[in-house]
């Protein structure tokens, strides 16, 4: 499964000038109801890393993700991918915007907020089904992330009446059968029991292994570990920080 390439130039743009980061922020400000909650942040995630976003609640972890999939656009700063700004005009052009959006697979942390077919089929099939696959492909494309998830044999159950970690399941199956080139997950194994976290654990080694990329927000140190993950730390501030806080590592649960 082939990366696309990009021969466009970087923002700062010597021409020829090549870039190994896939998500790039410069100085990114996001404010919502008057209140800043992205202040100032520049990061990098580079191809065929696996990163860990961390910081306590309210930091702005999930905005940046929000970000970096294009539900919002920054305030001031620039957002990169794959070397191209990411703005209001970027996302104008339809042809643009979904192919940035089959690009980045952004998994939500409550899959109800995702998930709205019928079926699970349905809903592993919908994203592909709009990328004008051939029937072989898309077919081949559904089977294999229901069975990478374990999620094969719910084919015709609703997903809305599911357990929590099927749900998790069904929603990353759903995200995975587009094969982005990122994968951009909010606290990806929240509500999973041991087992369905093996799963999600063993699929992104695997996905990072085959040369994809992964940044996953989290407040588990012991994930980041399990992971071999880079972390990045964003204080209460809403900045870049190079060491966590000690508390980092033992907060759990609310999203930002």
């Amino acid at each position: 499964m082939a990366n696309d390439t990009n021969d466009a130039m970087s923002v700062s743009g010597a021409a020829g000038a090549e870039t190994t980061s896939l998500i790039e922020f410069r100085d990114v400000v996001f404010s919502y109801a008057g209140h800043t909650v992205v202040d100032g942040v520049s990061l990098r995630v580079n191809r065929g890393e696996l990163v860990a976003l961390l910081g306590p609640n309210g930091c702005g972890k999930t905005t940046i993700m929000r970000l970096i999939n294009g539900l919002e656009l920054a305030d001031a700063g620039a957002y990169l991918f794959d070397g191209r700004v990411v703005d209001a005009a970027y996302l104008k052009n339809s042809a643009a915007a979904q192919k940035f959006h089959q690009r980045v697979g952004f998994v939500f942390q409550n899959a109800d907020a995702q998930l709205f077919c019928a079926t699970v089929g349905e809903e592993v099939a919908f994203g592909p089904a709009q990328m004008g696959l051939p029937a072989d492909e898309l077919e081949r494309r559904v089977c294999d992330a229901m069975e990478l998830f374990q999620v094969a044999d719910l084919v015709d159950a609703s997903p809305y009446q599911l357990s929590g970690g099927q749900k998790k399941r069904v929603a990353l199956a759903a995200v995975v059968s587009m094969n982005p080139d990122i994968l951009v997950l909010d606290e990806p194994t929240n509500g999973l029991d041991e087992d369905s976290c093996d799963i999600v654990v063993n699929f992104l080694l695997a996905y990072v292994a085959a040369g994809k990329t992964v940044l996953m927000s989290t407040h588990h140190q012991d994930l980041v570990r399990r992971l071999g993950a880079r972390a990045i730390y964003i204080d209460r501030y809403h900045h870049v920080v190079e060491a966590p806080s000690p508390s980092y590592g033992t907060e759990s649960g609310a999203t930002d």
